[in-house]
């Protein structure tokens, strides 16, 4: 939100600098993100003078060219000028050599001295449109005579920069959307840590009323539970016209254009005061001003020229037969102020903030009224501020009230009253602040006193504070003003040493975390949120949309279920940078998934790895191989190695819906990784070139089992290991896990490890078969082991791949 410096000291008197001002606002909790410096012309008119022309002739050579002596106060230049109207005596605006004029802003002019038609030419005698003053260019700026010579330009036409503030306003300061919210802030800390007797300059407003009530408008309120407030008049015999220049100036500062004098004076009310103004054409009432909800599947025009088709849930206003506006939202095209407006209706009302928020959300909008109306406006200053801005209207476009102010309440608001003890309080700040800077705090925050009782305090919240409820609200009220950095660190903390258990999940995460940063991965962070469009397409029977946690009310369709699996925010981070030229890639990320049940919702938290592109970056003395599922199911099988975890681990053929094949890894009969190919439809979608491989481990399930695994020690063996190989031909389907499980089952003792070395299928062998090379590694950590002993096991691993297999040792 930006606001502006100048515009801010409209309602306090202060002569803080912008960046003091910048500091305190922060210190009170409206976080100053940035605060720009806003020349009023570029350049500042910096090497700008008044001076006067002492003397005026003919230029030697050339008829339209005149050859002046200009007079600066410091010394007299000679300047060439072309303008037909430059004359002897009169005081000028004159750019001096070095200066650097805008008038136009994105291309600076740098004026040097120069040689014209064979005469030297020191500065410019300057018209209005080349300082950026104006747009005329028929001749130079002639100024009154009574100007004294020597005068900065600058000082002379009054130009004062503005500094703007970027405000990062969090939801619940519903209080600090305008300019007069942000100078109470101001104004509070500054009379408390300056003992400033400062209070905010209200602009005046009037009554509105009129003999004659011409353009009488009737008001029915339909829906009373989403609109507790409404205030309305009518003006007539205005004139649409571009607003004045100081209007315009304030608007443009904060990044608002100017559009016509009553749509401006709303939008100065607007930022003003925090509260939003609506402005009708009244041709198009009929009289009437009705609010009510939408019919279903009606179509609506918004201002922004989109046919918009209601859902019934809208509030709208309407003239009784057509819709006029989305409630607190857009306003439509049909009723808007042109420039063949001469009669107006000026709303100004409060609607509810659920409602204002789910239609915004449903129609993708966000509008500076909507995002006032979210939060929570100010009930107590609905009426000011019609009146506010009636009476800059009739300022700026004339007119008259045409008829008397219309104001309306359900009863709704009624201010809330809480009481607080200072005692407690001062306990949670964890410092004692005296009674009376309290006292003093809360009045300037508009809170009543009602009841003052030694310690405890009964208080009347202001209406405007709608997120103070609570003790702990007033708390933080006071201490944002008192400051958090005067709270004093103490010299002594007291700690109780908790007895951690022995899974420190954290430090797990972090270890893993680690050793997956050292092999080249880099972590990735997603939102929760993510398309349930994803789902829909891909998730197949492994997710169903049945399982998504839908949004009630979606920040947009592209967040508006909560995530299922990792895989696809991963993917997007894959496709961001394979399109910023960034194909090799390693990502993994911790987080959970969400599914919904018919008797619960569940959570899971979740580790994915994926890879893509070469194994290597590139290098002279490294090859181009690219990673393979291999690649990742070793390093997977190293984090369940780390982990303590292998030795459990049995293998089972993927089915997963989002890869087209792979592996699952279970612990104890329970899925804790599957590893695969992620579908090619899947990559396709993405725009992703190569093939990427995903491993997804249950999180959850290894940190349950961790406490399982216990470290084991013993001395290295005596003796040294024995190798043997052999060739087997055996049919396709054969998987290796099933040839080591009945190797290992022949002898626990002495076999150590099986290993797949090779694997041949060609046209030497038949087409169903395959040749898997395997070789055993025998230890005995005690004795040396003998040829008989190992040709014996080696004899039964052979018999019993024949038996349960079919395989055939080849020679």
């Amino acid at each position: 939100m930006k606001i502006s410096y100048n515009w801010l000291k409209n309602y306090i008197s202060t002569d803080k600098t912008p960046e003091e001002i910048g500091r305190i606002l922060t210190d009170t909790g409206l976080e100053v993100e940035s605060i720009e410096k806003l020349e009023a012309v570029k350049g500042g008119l910096e090497g700008v003078i008044i001076g006067q022309v002492v003397s005026c002739e003919q230029h030697p050579d050339a008829d339209k060219l005149k050859l002046t002596v200009v007079d600066i106060g410091s010394e007299k230049l000679q300047i060439v000028c072309g303008a037909s109207n430059v004359g002897k005596g009169q005081k000028v605006v004159v750019a001096t050599v070095g200066c650097t004029l805008y008038p136009n802003p994105d291309e600076p002019f740098k004026i040097k001295a120069a040689k014209i038609r064979g005469v030297d030419s020191f500065g410019m005698i300057c018209a209005e449109d080349e300082l950026g003053l104006g747009n005329s260019h028929s001749g130079i700026m002639v100024l009154p005579n009574d100007v004294a010579i020597g005068t900065k330009a600058a000082k002379y036409f009054d130009l004062e920069d503005d500094y703007i503030f970027e405000i990062g306003l969090t939801p619940n300061r519903a209080d600090a959307m305008g300019h007069i919210g942000v100078a109470r802030d101001l104004m509070a800390y500054l009379n408390f840590h300056e003992q400033k007797k400062l209070k905010i300059e209200w602009p005046e407003v009037k009554e509105l009323k009129t003999p004659s009530e011409s353009h009488k408008i009737a008001i029915e309120i339909e829906e009373k539970t989403l609109c507790s407030a409404y205030c309305g008049i009518s003006l007539s015999d205005i004139k649409i016209a571009p607003s004045p220049e100081w209007l315009q100036k304030k608007l443009r500062a904060i990044g608002l254009n100017p559009i016509n004098n009553v749509v401006d004076a709303t939008n100065f009310v607007m930022r003003e005061l925090g509260t939003p103004i609506h402005a009708f054409d009244t041709a198009f009432l009929n009289g009437r001003i009705s609010v009510k909800k939408a019919a279903k599947d009606q179509n609506f025009k918004t201002l922004d020229c989109i046919e918009r088709k209601l859902s019934g849930e809208e509030l709208m206003i309407s003239n009784g037969k057509d819709n006029l506006c989305i409630a607190g939202v857009l306003g439509g095209v049909f009723s808007s102020v042109s420039e063949e407006t001469t009669s107006i209706f000026l709303e100004s009302a409060v609607f509810d903030a659920v409602s204002v928020r789910k239609t915004a959300r449903a129609h993708s909008l966000n509008t500076d009224a909507s995002f006032r109306f979210e939060r929570g406006v100010d009930p107590e200053l609905t009426l000011y501020a019609l009146r506010r801005t009636a009476g800059i209207i009739k300022e700026i476009a004339g007119g008259e009230i045409a008829m008397n102010e219309f104001s309306w309440n359900s009863g709704a608001y009624k201010s809330k009253e809480i009481s607080i003890d200072l005692s407690r309080i001062n306990s949670l700040i964890g410092f004692e602040i005296p009674k009376k800077s309290h006292l003093k705090i809360l009045k300037d925050l508009d809170f009543t006193i009602l009841k003052d009782n030694e310690n405890l305090i009964e208080i009347s919240i202001p209406g405007y504070r709608i997120d103070v409820t609570r003790e702990a609200d007033v708390t933080e009220e006071i201490l944002r003003i008192f400051g958090f950095n005067q709270i004093p660190i103490p010299e002594k903390w007291n700690l109780a040493l908790s007895n951690e258990a022995q899974n420190k999940t954290d430090k797990i995460q972090g270890a893993i975390s680690e050793t997956l940063v050292s092999k080249g991965f880099n972590e990735v962070m997603n939102n929760s949120l993510t398309k349930s469009s994803y789902i829909e397409k891909f998730g197949g029977e492994s997710f169903k949309a049945e399982h998504n946690v839908t949004m009630l009310n979606p920040l947009s369709q592209d967040l508006n279920v909560m995530r299922q699996t990792l895989l696809f925010g991963v993917l997007e981070n894959m496709q961001r940078n394979q399109n910023r030229q960034n194909p090799n890639l390693k990502f993994f990320e911790f987080g959970k998934t969400y599914f919904k049940f018919p008797a619960e919702y569940k959570e899971k938290q979740e580790l994915i790895l994926c890879i893509t592109g070469e194994k290597y970056s590139e290098r002279w003395n490294s090859d181009k191989a690219l990673v393979s599922y291999f690649t990742l199911k070793g390093l997977v099988s190293a984090l369940f190695d780390r982990l303590g975890l292998t030795p459990h681990l049995q293998e089972k053929e993927l089915q997963n819906d989002l890869f087209s094949q792979g592996q699952e890894l279970d612990l104890f009969k329970k899925a804790i990784c599957q590893i695969g190919f992620v579908k090619d439809e899947i990559l396709s979608h993405f725009d992703i070139k190569n093939p990427v491989f995903c491993a997804v481990i249950n999180w959850d399930l290894v940190l349950q089992n961790l406490q399982t695994v216990k470290t084991q020690f013993k001395e290295l063996p005596k003796t040294f290991s024995v190798r043997r190989d052999f060739s087997l031909l055996l049919n396709k389907n054969i998987q290796f896990k099933e040839l080591e499980k009945i190797a290992k089952l022949s002898n626990k003792n002495i076999l150590k490890s099986v290993g797949l070395f090779d694997v041949y299928e060609g046209d030497k062998i038949e087409e169903v078969k395959k040749s898997y090379a395997l070789s055993f590694t025998f230890q005995d950590d005690e004795k040396t082991l003998t040829d008989e002993e190992i040709d014996k096991v080696m004899s039964t691993i052979k018999d019993d791949f024949e038996k349960n297999l079919g395989a055939v040792l080849r020679s």
